[in-house]
């Protein structure tokens, strides 16, 4: 297959499609990530997002709800029931929603750069 860009990668993977060929799905589940390409055959084994994407998540939604909350209390002062209904639906939303094209962009990304697990190929290292 020809080598694709940056960008198409990244289009790829927020869509939760295969960073090889693009038509075949990345999910199974919500979460879940298909053995392979239904339509091209990419084996989906050397994806490892691991927790990186609910990392990335969390830092972005604490940020938006911490800042929003703290706007919220400074000029207002509302009774704490406020902030729950307020506050709860925005931090299922802003981490629920991005969570998965964010683990489709680690992964696409991934594949884009060839990265693999770490390994020692001899030389003078122990």
């Amino acid at each position: 297959m020809p080598e694709r860009s940056l960008h198409e990668s990244i289009r790829r993977g927020l869509a939760g499609r295969c960073p090889r060929c693009g038509a075949g799905r990345l999910f199974d589940g919500f979460l879940t990530l298909r053995p392979s390409c239904p339509s091209c055959g990419l084996d989906y084994g050397f994806a490892d997002s691991a927790d990186g994407p609910a990392v990335f998540v969390i830092f972005i939604s604490g940020f938006i709800v911490v800042f929003a909350a703290l706007v919220v209390e400074f000029v207002f002062a509302p009774p704490y029931w406020v902030h729950a209904v307020l506050w709860l639906p925005l931090i299922l939303i802003t981490t629920l929603l991005p969570l998965r094209p964010m683990k489709g962009l680690m992964i696409a990304l991934q594949y884009h750069h060839q990265a693999a697990e770490g390994r020692l190929t001899g030389g003078d290292r122990p």
